[in-house]
């Protein structure tokens, strides 16, 4: 992925963040998954009173993805922080982990945790989610 992608990944991440719905724990998130078509596909967490109703920004930007037809993500930008404000950089938690294996090949895609479009860490998601089981496990 080159610079110009990256860029435009984080950016798109950044642009969905106001949209986040959380009124409960006030900790807004924005993911942006590139997949291997070139599209560009976000989500953010969706807060719910009934608290295991919600989403995480990561797996609603993967769904999302999956309901466009996609099937395969190449990257992920990540971008978070308490009421919206982004300080620091923010992991995808490991259930989002999880969903990101499902449609990536777990050492080439690229998982892009942000601070803005110029401060970010970038890792594999092998790195974080070593020994992953996955479909050719079954």
């Amino acid at each position: 992925m080159n610079a110009i992608d990256r860029e435009k990944l984080i950016q798109a991440a950044f642009e969905s963040l106001k949209n986040s719905y959380a009124p409960y724990s006030c900790f807004n998130v924005a993911a942006a998954v590139l997949t291997d078509s070139g599209k560009i596909y976000t989500g953010v967490n969706v807060e719910n009173a009934s608290y295991p109703c919600g989403i995480c920004a990561e797996r609603n930007a993967i769904f999302h993805a999956a309901a466009c037809g996609e099937r395969k993500i190449i990257a992920c930008a990540v971008v978070g922080g308490k009421n919206g404000e982004v300080t620091d950089y923010c992991p995808p938690c490991g259930v989002c982990r999880q969903v990101m294996r499902e449609f990536c090949e777990p050492e080439k895609m690229t998982v892009v945790l942000a601070k803005s479009t110029d401060d970010y860490k970038e890792m594999t998601l092998a790195q974080l989610l070593p020994e992953s089981f996955g479909p050719e496990n079954l």
